[in-house]
């Protein structure tokens, strides 16, 4: 399975990168939005983790643009804009699914299982 995970804070994103690569995930990592934009266009992704507050585009940005393109790759939102209007912001621009800041290893795995299994897949 193929990821991109689109995080702008370098620990963190190294963090989970490190930890799908353990559950044998191939991540691809970028902490910039305009890449970001870019790697989702021109690559077949499982799936893609976007934090909302990337520097260059930000994720609400690039799900528009995502769409807006046919690409239905899932995108479940990673971010700490915990706020129902940023939640239903999210959603409304095309995430699949939107996980909170700090979260639980194990729920943004089940997350990403469960994003993966209902197969968007039509890149």
């Amino acid at each position: 399975m193929r990821v991109l995970l689109a995080e702008d804070h370098p620990s963190l994103a190294r963090s989970i990168a490190d930890g799908l690569g353990q559950e044998g995930y191939a991540v691809d990592l970028t902490h910039d939005g305009l890449e970001a934009a870019h790697l989702a266009l021109s690559n077949p992704y499982d799936a893609i983790l976007l934090d909302m507050m990337l520097p260059g585009k930000d994720g609400w940005a690039i799900l528009k643009l995502m769409r807006g393109r046919g690409n239905q790759t899932p995108v479940l939102c990673l971010t700490a804009r915990n706020a129902v209007k940023d939640r239903v912001r999210g959603l409304d621009c095309g995430a699949d699914d939107y996980l909170v800041k700090p979260f639980a290893w194990e729920e943004l795995l089940a997350r990403l299982r469960a994003m993966i299994r209902r197969g968007h897949g039509s890149h």
